[in-house]
């Protein structure tokens, strides 16, 4: 059974070598992906896929993790704003559960913030609303794995 976990230090226990990692966004249309560098430093946006059905998704997310070599997934739990569960969230665990062929650890980390951080950064670029859109997807996933790599690197360092 691959470990699912919101506790970073069973994670980064689970992963004692570092390695890629998979940022996902997971909504009901799309899944945004981010991947960062194998020593944790960097996240980037990578794509977003359309969803069609699990199946089909499934084999999407395999493509680019194989591609990638990642040895882990980090996806963005959307809880709400008082840190309890919602409906969405429990969408998202089943989704994270339903990812076990995988045989990856997954980090379920807080999300509540990343849509609005990125949709804001891209205001104040001036960016399109059809580019907003296009984009927003990567662009979360991406902000959610910086956010998991700062604080898996702060482990290291006593905080």
């Amino acid at each position: 059974m691959a470990l699912i976990t919101s506790s970073r230090s069973e994670f980064a226990a689970a992963l004692p070598n570092g390695g890629k990692l998979v940022g996902l966004d997971v909504g009901t249309k799309t899944i945004g992906i981010a991947i960062c560098d194998a020593g944790w430093h960097f996240a980037g946006p990578s794509e977003t896929i359309r969803r069609v059905k699990f199946t089909q998704d499934v084999d999407s997310l395999r493509r680019i993790i194989e591609h990638e070599h990642a040895r882990g997934l980090v996806i963005g739990l959307p809880l709400n704003m008082d840190g309890s569960d919602s409906p969405r969230t429990q969408s998202v665990r089943t989704f994270a559960r339903n990812l076990a062929p995988l045989e990856l650890p997954i980090l379920l980390w807080d999300e509540r913030w990343s849509t609005q951080a990125v949709e804001r950064a891209m205001i104040e670029a001036d960016v399109s609303r059809a580019k907003r859109a296009e984009k927003v997807d990567a662009l979360a996933a991406a902000h959610i794995l910086q956010g998991a790599i700062d604080a898996l690197a702060n482990l290291g360092n006593g905080s």
